[in-house]
């Protein structure tokens, strides 16, 4: 079954994007409703961090979220098989100057949180630059294997999984090669602090911060986001972090963590509220799952 539904994503990466873009908003109700398990996690998630909206407002959010999560992951077909003219063709890149001034400098932490685009926002680094990230090693191993073959197609890139730890991934930013870096899931309070995520208390990982004093590396958000209608992606660079890390772990993990609320803001619909972010909680707290 999973060479069959691999085959038929690759089928769909000929067919032209804003189609792509209508089958995966049909597929994202089609799973709103089928997935019930997931559909409560999101529910749950935006429950605890938008509490004034009304049940039909988060119930009309949690649909689009849906929507937003399975057009992302049927236009993968083109960020992993269509040519490189065609995938820079869609993508619109704001703010490019922060990440070039950044680089002038020394080692760059591309800190992408969990939109839903984020491989947008690899997919076209990865043609301009080598870079090095890591990865969640999937239960599937033909899956695990396409979506590293997809992350690694063009240049010389170092993928390296979570469990090999950061050694590899020093050296490669000491090599000035850029990380491009997902920190904001729950993966449990080891290498990590609890610090509120919209006013909850979330266990974060800070590694950010960590790698920023050990490296000297600057900060520079970059922010993937899908645009309406198949009209395409952008991904904006944000300026570099001034004055960070400052030696406070928490404090600079509550930095990030307060970042991303705002971009989180202003698109809801497009961050990943279908991870379990609130799993781990302080000792004594009830679960929210």
């Amino acid at each position: 079954m999973t060479r069959l539904g691999i085959f038929l994503l690759w089928l769909l990466h000929f067919l032209p994007l804003p189609l792509l873009a209508k089958l995966g908003n049909g597929l994202g109700l089609l799973l709103f409703w089928l997935a019930g398990e997931r559909r409560l996690v999101a529910d749950t998630n935006l429950r605890l961090c938008f509490p004034a909206l009304m049940e039909s407002e988060r119930t009309a959010l949690v649909k689009r979220t849906f929507q937003s999560f399975a057009r992302s992951f049927i236009e993968r077909c083109i960020l992993w098989w269509s040519p490189a003219e065609r995938i820079q063709g869609y993508i619109r890149v704001e703010g490019l100057e922060h990440y070039t001034k950044a680089q002038a400098h020394g080692p760059v932490i591309l800190l992408a949180p969990h939109f839903v685009a984020l491989d947008v926002g690899g997919s076209w680094m990865t043609q301009h630059a080598d870079i090095v990230s890591v990865y969640s090693n999937q239960k599937n191993r033909l899956f695990h294997d396409m979506l590293l073959h997809g992350r690694s197609r063009f240049g010389n890139q170092k993928l390296y999984a979570r469990q090999q730890g950061l050694r590899p991934v020093i050296k490669a930013m000491r090599e000035q090669r850029p990380f491009y870096y997902l920190p904001d899931q729950d993966l449990a309070i080891k290498d990590g602090v609890f610090v509120p995520f919209f006013g909850v208390p979330a266990a974060t990982l800070t590694t950010v911060p960590r790698l920023a004093e050990m490296t000297g590396a600057r900060v520079v958000p970059c922010i993937s986001k899908l645009l309406p209608d198949g009209k395409g992606y952008e991904v904006r660079f944000y300026p570099a972090w001034e004055n960070y890390p400052t030696g406070d772990v928490t404090a600079d993990t509550r930095y990030m963590n307060e970042f991303i609320e705002q971009r989180v803001r202003e698109m809801p619909e497009q961050y990943f509220w279908l991870h379990k972010r609130f799993k781990t909680r302080p000792e004594g707290e009830e679960r929210f799952y």
